[in-house]
């Protein structure tokens, strides 16, 4: 009898550890999704006022298996220009991180950011893709357009797995919306930016050039990057977080089949992901939004949890102001790297800068850093400006801030709302479940011989 509650206990311990490793896998990807949705929350939460226009979904982007990860179709959100502006056309390419394996796939196509089934169905306009002047001077009159993400390889990827219906078509979710777009008038253009932000910001990077090649020469086309400067460096502990992840990006979607061949020839896919390998060659305008101290890469890409397991760095990233003296001139040195990996591409004429000392991510579709009264500015000039007077040609615009604590306009993030999801999903603890219960109760048998339980353990 013995024998037989001690292989019953082993059997249920594994699958009890199984279940808890699972479970502790579930609890990092919610703790991931929601800091996403923690940096996304102003550009995404309706205000008062606030601009909310409906979800189009691609009808007939499935025929052509342009589909989102769980095989439903692709939407976008398109408020119509007026005036002097009916025939411009800004396209703003959501952000929402990436899925490099199939379990972070599978859980990524039960949310908005993998199935079109959970998106929003009337989405804020706000910031570069506000329709008044007062807040988006430049580009309120527009035709705007939001195109969600749903593919997890920022619209790149080419492939899909059947045993576990993921489908990686982000390549081809990006070739139907434009087809959808130039027929409801995008083709006539006189002028268009294509714009994104964090992933979103990396998919502009990726098809800024094919953005530019949809139109005739006579228009006027540029590309903006908002927090998609994402670099190839290495975390607290001398890992290589980010590089890793994207190498399951590039690996699992298929993606090295859709990028530039001036890249791939001369450097390996995963490199190619890195948009610092890539903006040299791009030939269309280009201009980089970042936050020198970007604040998704701070908390994912520099101090993962993974490369701190005994918390030394973990009030420094959720605040910047609680990082020590040695801590600071790591972070300095990571805005060293982001200003000599731009260093090329800023000596062009064509392209536009506006690197800020700031601790945030995805300026351009908050209304509180795009264009406000106490909104951030390099010289005085807020991005909104900045970005207008490169996009129309006006003044030449390569603004790098001082480092920090220089700058008094930003609006930095402090992380306290996320601070215990993050906390929890990363720390050990006893979950009373009912595999935990019955593992009490089995070494409660074992441990304890000739115990009231109307049997004995020294008899077979």
């Amino acid at each position: 009898m013995k024998q037989v509650l001690i292989w019953v206990l082993s059997l249920w311990s594994v699958v009890g550890i199984g279940w808890s490793r699972s479970e502790n896998g579930l609890q990092e990807l919610n703790a991931k999704d929601r800091l996403l949705s923690f940096l996304e929350k102003d550009a995404v939460s309706p205000a008062a006022n606030s601009l909310m226009i409906p979800l189009t979904l691609i009808q007939g982007a499935a025929s052509i298996g342009a589909v989102c990860l769980d095989g439903t179709p692709p939407g976008y959100h398109l408020d119509r220009g007026f005036g002097s502006g009916s025939n411009s056309w800004l396209i703003q390419l959501e952000g929402g991180g990436w899925c490099n394996t199939i379990r972070s796939c599978v859980f990524r196509k039960t949310t908005r950011r993998g199935s079109s089934k959970f998106m929003e169905k009337r989405l804020n306009f706000t910031g570069i893709l506000s329709n008044k002047a007062e807040e988006n001077p430049d580009f309120y009159n527009w035709n705007r357009v939001k195109l969600r993400y749903c593919d997890g390889a920022s619209f790149a990827g080419e492939g899909q797995n059947e045993a576990n219906q993921l489908y990686f078509r982000g390549q081809r979710i990006w070739s139907a919306a434009m087809e959808e777009l130039m027929a409801k008038g995008m083709q006539n253009a006189e002028q268009a930016l294509l714009s994104g932000c964090s992933a979103g910001g990396l998919a502009s990077i990726l098809h800024c050039d094919e953005f530019k090649n949809l139109f005739p020469s006579t228009t006027k086309v540029k590309c903006l990057s908002d927090a998609g400067v994402f670099l190839d460096v290495t975390n607290v502990a001398g890992g290589h977080t980010l590089r890793d992840m994207y190498r399951g990006v590039v690996t699992l979607q298929g993606v090295q089949k859709n990028l530039p061949n001036t890249c791939t020839s001369q450097m390996d896919p995963t490199s190619c992901f890195f948009p610092q390998n890539l903006i040299a060659n791009i030939q269309t305008p280009l201009f980089l939004l970042n936050a020198a101290y970007d604040a998704w890469q701070v908390q994912e890409s520099l101090i993962p949890s993974s490369a701190d397991p005994h918390g030394f760095w973990h009030d420094c990233k959720m605040d910047h102001s609680h990082c020590n003296s040695s801590q600071m001139l790591f972070l300095q040195d990571f805005r060293n790297q982001m200003l000599s990996a731009i260093n090329g591409f800023s000596m062009s004429n064509q392209n536009g800068l506006f690197i800020n000392s700031c601790f945030a991510h995805c300026q351009s579709e908050r209304q509180d850093t795009w264009y406000a009264n106490d909104s951030p500015r390099i010289g005085n000039k807020a991005i909104a400006a900045s970005v207008g007077d490169w996009f129309f040609d006006r003044t030449a615009t390569k603004a790098t801030d001082c480092p920090y604590p220089c700058d008094n306009t930003c609006h930095n993030l402090i992380f306290n709302d996320v601070t215990s999801t993050i906390t929890i999903s990363e720390s050990t603890r006893l979950t009373f479940t009912p595999l935990n219960l019955l593992n009490a109760f089995l070494i409660t048998l074992i441990c304890v011989p000739n115990a009231s339980w109307g049997f004995s353990l020294d008899s077979d």
